[in-house]
């Protein structure tokens, strides 16, 4: 596995070790500023989780994690779309080029199964209407965006080349416990607690399809142990939300509201809840909006996102408020390394 020390991987492997008894994972992961040994701290000195510290555009490293390994499963990746257009370069080398080493030493391993975690984003944006399906054409608008479309090319290329058995899956907007406080709800909470103001980019319009990380790790499972190679399988929330809505729904939750979730005029109309609310510049390209079809995992492997998303937040919200021993060093970190870098989703 790599990338297990980030927010989904982590997630996964907890999944991996908690139900499977009969499986052991190696995590090859560089520790980059979104990887945290601290996520998996509960499996160290456990016999059937091995930690590789390591990049996976280098051929060595890469050739020692692959080491009697059975399936792959390909998290690691520079995922953050505003730090791809202040520099595109580390993005280009570890979701291009670290997938083509990675690819290349599963296929002379002779690995049986390997998934390759995409998004959502390769697909470009939506109008008002409509969903991605896995036949959408591929029109990345941002660095992040086409260097993982990149990256999907690739894996399929294998397959059709070597038949390497690839899967690739698309998730939409994922959220949960572990992921870093940059991101745009950790960034919310983190800042509620902290007194401080929430950052929602233009005028909060923009729409994202949200998906808890439990049933994220759940359909990846499914991917992995049924999925048909040479095939892409999205991963919706089927969980719309304006960008807007769901700063104001956090807020609430915090319970610094009013209350008034949903004026009835439009859900864009301003609540006093705003006073807790940043509007910032909306960035270049920003996508409107995502929203994923599920027919075909749903068809073929019998997946269904599981978790509501008022549940699902509520549980998030809690889970931030309750663990500032974990995200405060990193937000300090990043206060330190002068990084003004969140999303607005």
């Amino acid at each position: 596995m790599t990338g297990g020390s980030g927010f989904i991987g982590s997630n996964f492997i907890r999944l991996i070790l908690t139900h499977r008894a009969d499986c052991e994972v190696v995590n090859l992961d560089a520790l980059t500023y979104a990887g945290n040994k601290a996520n998996l701290q509960e499996f160290e000195g456990d016999a059937r989780y091995r930690f590789i510290h390591g990049r996976i555009e280098d051929p060595a490293v890469v050739r020692e994690a692959m080491t009697g390994i059975d399936a792959v499963v390909h998290f690691a990746a520079e995922s953050h779309v505003d730090r791809s257009i202040a520099d595109a370069a580390p993005f280009i080398i570890t979701n291009v080029l670290g997938t083509q080493v990675l690819l290349d030493a599963a296929h002379k391993a002779g690995v049986k199964r390997f998934v390759h975690v995409s998004t959502d984003e390769v697909y470009g944006a939506l109008g008002e209407e409509g969903k991605f399906t896995e036949a959408t054409p591929l029109r990345p608008r941002s660095p992040y965006a086409a260097s993982k479309a990149a990256g999907d090319l690739l894996a399929q290329a294998y397959w059709e080349t070597y038949k390497l058995p690839v899967m690739v899956v698309r998730p939409s907007n994922n959220y949960g416990p572990y992921q870093f406080p940059e991101k745009f709800i950790p960034v919310m909470v983190t800042n509620l607690v902290e007194g401080r103001k929430v950052p929602v980019y233009g005028r909060g319009e923009n729409v994202r399809d949200w998906l808890h990380v439990d049933d994220c790790c759940r359909a990846i499972g499914l991917v992995l142990d049924r999925g048909q190679p040479g095939e892409a399988y999205n991963i919706g929330g089927e969980s719309e939300r304006h960008n807007i809505e769901v700063a104001r729904l956090v807020v609430e939750l915090m319970g610094l509201g009013t209350g008034v979730l949903h004026p009835p005029s439009s859900v864009l109309s301003p609540p006093s809840s705003d006073s807790w609310i940043d509007y910032v510049p909306d960035r270049p390209g920003h996508d409107f909006r995502y929203a994923l079809d599920n027919a075909k995992i749903e068809r073929e492997l019998g997946w269904r996102p599981e978790t509501s998303f008022e549940v699902g937040l509520s549980r998030t919200v809690d889970w931030y408020r309750e663990h500032p021993d974990w995200w405060r060093p990193l937000k300090e970190r990043l206060s330190r390394e002068s990084r003004g870098f969140w999303t607005g989703a």
